[in-house]
């Protein structure tokens, strides 16, 4: 275990000023020298590993009064960044109005793990990429930029086919962050330039600079997320596919959300995928497209899956992705569409 100096705050102020870094020292969160411990189940990892560059842990947890409840309004819900993962998997109004969400907290991890993670942990986890997190393997531009990426010539199984680059296929494993990228969630932070709001589906960045993960800066400090109220929310569902029922992370897996007319027509669709299918939360914008006005039938789900991996750049072992993530959209399109008690 690399040595580490640990600091406790009791404000969000307090924290993003403890984790600050001057300006221009540190581009991005990922590299930043403090990083924040909420649940800890993958910041330890990470300093076991040695695969991290933190060398200090500030620990928010007594930050969880102001920042740990779900409020469910007409409006929307939002959580806080320290809502727990058994928690929001078990509200009432979350599992009732944003089905999705639950589904994909009730699938992630063990009970144990969900027991203490908290929501903003969840969709800021870093990949599983063995490569990444094995330091025996020189050859990894997230650890070490510029010096190429082992899994693109070597066993690459569960690695990622869309938004991938030349410099990394590394993939996102979180479950959380494809259902809120579904319901078209925002984020809220705190840091050192004060508080923003935007996109969830902004904050992950793109292969072309693996060892910049988010859009977060240093000492920057995830407050909440804001999910949007709207007639798709109750139709929404998550499907993971994986080696085996639980405790796995996904290989392909994909958040639906439907808009339906009583005769069967689509009037909107939202579609968002992760697991070994993607570099970082996807949003199938073309799938989309291609169902709304649309009946959702066998064929039209299909057709919608296909364009979903439309674009899968394969390296060799997970040249069967494509097609298992277009059957995996389909079916959970068909999925959201045989749910009953939505309105």
């Amino acid at each position: 275990m690399r040595p580490f100096v640990y600091s406790r705050v009791a404000t969000a102020e307090q924290a993003v000023a403890r984790a600050a870094v001057p300006a221009d020292t540190v581009e991005s969160a990922t590299r930043a020298p403090a990083q924040f411990l909420a649940g800890g189940t993958n910041v330890v990892d990470y300093f076991k590993l040695a695969c991290w560059d933190a060398v200090e842990l500030v620990d928010i947890n007594d930050l969880r009064d102001e920042h740990g409840a779900i409020e469910a309004r007409p409006d929307g819900i939002r959580f806080g960044a320290l809502v727990g993962m058994r928690q929001a998997a078990e509200d009432p109004d979350v599992v009732r109005d944003y089905p999705v969400i639950a589904e994909a907290l009730r699938q992630s991890a063990s009970q144990q793990i969900r027991n203490v993670g908290t929501l903003a942990g969840n969709v800021l986890q870093r990949t599983r990429c063995g490569y990444f997190r094995d330091v025996d393997y020189d050859e990894c531009n997230k650890r070490a930029p510029g010096s190429g990426c082992a899994a693109i010539g070597g066993p690459n199984r569960g690695h990622a086919v869309l938004g991938v680059g030349d410099r990394c296929i590394a993939s996102y494993p979180g479950d959380l962050a494809p259902a809120l990228v579904a319901l078209d969630a925002r984020v809220e932070t705190l840091g050192p330039r004060g508080g923003r709001t935007f996109p969830l589906r902004t904050l992950h960045t793109g292969a072309e600079r693996p060892e910049v993960e988010t859009i977060l800066a240093p000492g920057e400090l995830i407050t909440g997320f804001l999910v949007p109220a709207g007639p798709h929310t109750r139709r929404s569902t998550y499907v993971k596919v994986r080696d085996r029922e639980s405790y796995e992370f996904g290989l392909a897996t994909a958040a639906v959300a439907l808009d339906l007319a009583p005769d069967g027509i689509v009037r909107d669709a939202r579609i968002a995928l992760g697991g070994g299918l993607t570099y970082r939360p996807w949003r199938a914008d073309a799938a989309e497209g291609s169902l709304r006005d649309q009946p959702l039938t066998e064929e039209t789900a299909a057709a919608a899956g296909r364009l979903a991996l439309e674009g899968a750049v394969t390296h060799g072992d997970n040249d069967y992705l494509p097609e298992l993530g277009a059957r995996t959209v389909a079916r959970a399109l068909l999925r959201a569409a045989r749910m009953v008690d939505v309105t």
